[in-house]
């Protein structure tokens, strides 16, 4: 098995840098946690749809919407426990300090991606930061399977919403909620730059590693940012939200946030 499909040849598995965020702007989700292929780079989110349903922020008090997030719930603890699973039968090998490196970089960046999208659902109430804030905890928490392997520290460990261990990643934090607190237009760019960014770092990442399960890991987290990178696009169309892209080339940003919601095969 191949490190395309390695992490999702059971009934139930899901699929869904070294950029640095900055703080100038910016589904069913492939992000973990239902059917999804990581090799066919998804996220980690499970059966929902964050763009789709994100239009309507009062959803979660439609019927039925508990019993939705419970099931998310449920599909993410599930595939990230498989996730462990898959990584812990792998060799453990070395890491190269570039590895290392990135892995911790991608530890923090998904916690910044994590505690933002909850800020700027409780300010705003926009459905889609609440449903990818689930599945970038998914998205940490598949990372921190990779540095537990290698036995690897965690950068964030006993950090709250909102703390971090490296002083620019604080920075970046900070710049972001100011920047998001300031109206829905702008708490949309902020969404758009992390995804782009995530998308941007995790293939340079995946470039830097010749690892399987490494790769495989990215690839899927990858997957999933573009799909939620789709859930703040349309909510940008809905809003007529201008926004520059600072990561991506305009071209395949566009492409992206047009683009069908990715699937699993």
């Amino acid at each position: 098995m191949n490190e395309k499909n390695q992490f999702c040849s059971r009934r139930g598995a899901s699929s869904s840098g070294d950029g640095r965020l900055r703080s100038g702007g910016g589904g069913n989700g492939c992000g973990m946690g239902g059917n999804r292929n990581m090799g066919q780079r998804s996220g980690f989110g499970g059966n929902r749809n964050m763009g789709q349903g994100g239009f309507n922020p009062a959803a979660s008090a439609m019927p039925g919407a508990d019993f939705a997030d419970t099931n998310r719930t449920a599909h993410r603890a599930a595939h990230v426990a498989q996730i462990r699973a898959d990584i812990a039968a792998t060799p453990r090998g070395v890491l190269s300090a570039e590895e290392r490196d990135d892995l911790l970089l991608m530890r923090e960046e998904e916690k910044i991606a994590r505690d933002v999208y909850i800020r700027m659902y409780a300010r705003w109430g926009i459905r889609p930061f609440d449903n990818i804030s689930g599945s970038e905890q998914a998205h940490m928490d598949a990372i921190l399977a990779l540095l537990e392997h290698y036995g690897e520290r965690d950068p964030v460990q006993g950090m709250a919403i909102g703390q971090f261990h490296r002083a620019d990643m604080q920075a970046l934090y900070d710049g972001l909620i100011e920047q998001g607190l300031r109206s829905q237009a702008e708490a949309i760019r902020v969404g758009l730059l992390i995804e782009e960014l995530d998308i941007a770092d995790l293939q340079k990442t995946a470039r830097r590693t010749n690892k399987p399960e490494i790769r495989a890991v990215y690839a899927e987290l990858e997957r999933g940012s573009r799909n939620h990178l789709r859930a703040f696009y349309r909510w940008k169309q809905m809003l007529g939200v201008d926004y520059a892209p600072q990561h991506l080339p305009a071209a395949e940003f566009e492409r992206t946030g047009l683009s069908a919601h990715e699937m699993c095969a």
